[in-house]
């Protein structure tokens, strides 16, 4: 009977999207990326990009199909500001668990060659949860903002594997698996990884745990007994990571753009932007999404708290793992 009513809701939805224009039941991100003014206008712009949710390269996923991944999002927005020479400065608004290797560390090497070609300043600015590849992202950023309330830090590297072999056992099933090599089909879900495995396993988790490392020693000025307890992998409040130099100063969204214009030589009155892919009613520094049910449109399944267990496959992680039930 539900399934009834649900397709008889959809009808009439997908119907009134017909007669009336003005209403889109699915936000279309395929629109281009324009430019919009959220504050100021004087001389000069400070782009505000969103750093939300987990850092993949996996597209999203709706009722309709998929739409770009976080990585290709920001990436897309760094393109456009590279092009505009009025862009002195970026705020990255963060709130992030963190997410794969590859992705965080694809994000920070792009935000260090935009600042490397074309001189724009960098500020990060942390709200809830800026921990592990969402503080690796910052760790590229010439200024570290920290919300008096953001958790943050969890520098370190997880790999996850999923493992099924007891459950197959309990129905009845098995997996079996011809291989060329005895490590060929290491970390699979169907079997118990041996001692030599685990060494080899070990090794890699070491090795990309000490890149995360190595970049925090890079770019923060971090005493050795507080590295060696940021080297365990725990999470700070913002007033810990202050006091061992994981941020530089706690404050507001405001007080970022301030410090970027500072950074940048810009006028307090210099315009601060975004991209989107749709017009926003008033828009203001708080909106984080691209494209939205807007002006009469709805929305009508939002999947985006799948996205992060669709994206995490078999790998590893810069990632505060307990976020992610959230």
């Amino acid at each position: 009977m539900k399934n009834v009513k649900f397709a008889v809701l959809l009808l009439i939805l997908l119907t009134s999207a017909c007669v009336n224009p003005k209403i889109n039941i699915f936000p279309d991100t395929t629109k281009p990326l324009k430019e919009y003014t959220l504050q100021g206008k004087g001389k000069g712009k400070v782009l505000m990009i969103p750093v939300r949710g987990f850092i993949s390269d996996a597209p999203g996923g709706s009722i309709i199909g998929s739409k770009p991944s976080m990585l290709q999002e920001i990436v897309s927005q760094l393109r456009l500001a590279e092009e505009d020479k009025n862009i002195k400065a970026i705020v990255l608004q963060i709130n992030t668990p963190g997410g794969s290797t590859t992705a965080s560390d694809i994000l920070y090497e792009e935000l260090t060659r935009l600042k490397q070609k074309t001189g724009v300043k960098v500020v990060a600015a942390m709200m809830d949860l800026a921990a592990s590849g969402g503080y690796y992202v910052a760790l590229s950023a010439d200024f570290i903002l920290a919300h008096p309330t953001t958790v943050t830090g969890s520098v370190g590297v997880l790999f996850l594997s999923p493992k099924v072999v007891g459950l197959m056992g309990k129905i009845g099933l098995d997996m079996e698996v011809s291989k060329s090599g005895k490590s060929k089909d290491m970390g699979s879900p169907f079997r118990a990884t041996s001692e030599d495995e685990n060494k080899i396993m070990d090794a890699l988790i070491r090795e990309l745990g000490a890149r995360f490392l190595n970049l925090v020693v890079q770019h923060r000025k971090i005493g050795e007994p507080d590295l060696v307890q940021l080297a365990t992998g725990r999470v700070y409040l913002a007033n810990e990571a202050l006091a061992v130099g994981l941020v530089d100063e706690i404050g507001y969204l405001e007080d970022a753009i301030s410090k970027a214009k500072s950074l940048a030589t810009l006028p307090q009155d210099a315009k601060v932007v975004a991209y989107r892919r749709t017009k926003f009613p008033d828009d203001n520094l708080y909106n984080t999404t691209l494209t939205a049910a807007a002006g009469g449109k709805l929305k009508l399944i939002d999947l985006d708290f799948l996205d992060s267990f669709t994206s995490m496959r078999t790998g590893f992680y810069y990632l505060w793992l307990p976020a992610i039930e959230e």
